[in-house]
């Protein structure tokens, strides 16, 4: 794996804290993607006492060449009580922001939607000021299975682009171009209400112009909200990182972002879909829908 350059270096946790988080998590037989998906942010978020958790994984029905989450194992079957539990651990975290990702369930006629839905509904129950982000797999383009979870009212709705057109077959071989721009488009009209978000990584032999042009795309289908961060190697099994793009270029793509349109762009090397999501909270006031 390449060296990694001076400005990738992330900040020494507080680890009393991380290890509250950890034990709350592991008391509830939680999973988290910051855990399974080695976050470089993890000491960051853990240590303000947030997290992204992982429903009906850990193991996923794909085997993405970026991603660090295992595909080996076999799916679990569901666990009727995760929704509970998961709401119980906001509520223990005392979490303003809670974001709920799965790994990819294409095993599920409705692709785990059904399980999203549950989760909202014991969060909204548990901890009713606590706004809600979904980070949604493509469903494998179920329309009905996004209605279903569009239906439950999160806050906001987050489905990764990940990389640009040229590279999809590479890096999501079992993912479609296309269809994430439908699923977010559909979503803006589904559920005018919802904040929709999409986040893209950088590093992997895209040209500026490609960046560009997926953010311009992005635009195009009403995405709200648009994270830019620096993809890194999780093993050597994995893609190798192309180019680690230099501070200034994420400023630019910020600007530009900013310029078509997005109601926020957080860019920067260690930014990843989730971080910082909590200023959605923010976001919401200044743009109420």
């Amino acid at each position: 794996m390449t060296v990694k350059p001076q400005w990738l270096r992330v900040k020494a946790p507080q680890w009393e804290r991380v290890g509250n988080v950890k034990e709350i998590l592991r008391d509830l037989s939680l999973n988290t993607v910051c855990e399974e998906a080695s976050c470089p942010n993890i000491g960051e978020c853990f240590s303000a006492g947030t997290a992204t958790f992982l429903i009906m994984g850990p193991a996923c029905t794909r085997a993405c060449p970026y991603c660090d989450i295992d595909f080996e194992k076999k799916p679990q079957a569901l666990d009727p009580t995760e929704p509970q539990r998961l709401a119980q651990a906001v509520q223990r975290l005392k979490l303003n922001h809670v974001v709920i990702t799965s790994v990819n369930r294409d095993d599920l006629p409705d692709g785990g939607a059904s399980v999203f839905v549950e989760c909202i509904q014991a969060v909204r129950s548990t901890m009713p000021d606590t706004t809600i982000e979904v980070l949604i797999p493509d469903l494998c383009g179920n329309w009905q299975a996004l209605e279903i979870i569009l239906a439950a009212k999160p806050d906001v709705l987050n489905h990764n682009t990940e990389t640009v057109k040229r590279l999809y077959r590479k890096v999501r071989p079992q993912g479609n171009y296309d269809r994430t721009l439908e699923l977010l488009q559909r979503s803006r009209q589904l559920a005018p209400g919802v904040y929709t978000k999409s986040g893209i990584m950088v590093g992997l032999g895209e040209t500026d112009a490609e960046i560009r042009e997926a953010m311009q795309d992005l635009r195009a289908v009403g995405c709200d909200i648009l994270t830019v961060g620096q993809y890194l190697q999780p093993t050597q099994k994995h893609l190798n990182v192309e180019t680690f793009v230099p501070p200034e270029q994420f400023d630019a793509w910020r600007e530009f972002g900013e310029s078509l349109g997005f109601l926020q762009v957080v860019a920067s090397p260690l930014t990843r879909s989730s971080y910082h999501a909590e200023q959605v909270r923010e976001l919401m006031k200044l743009y109420p829908r």
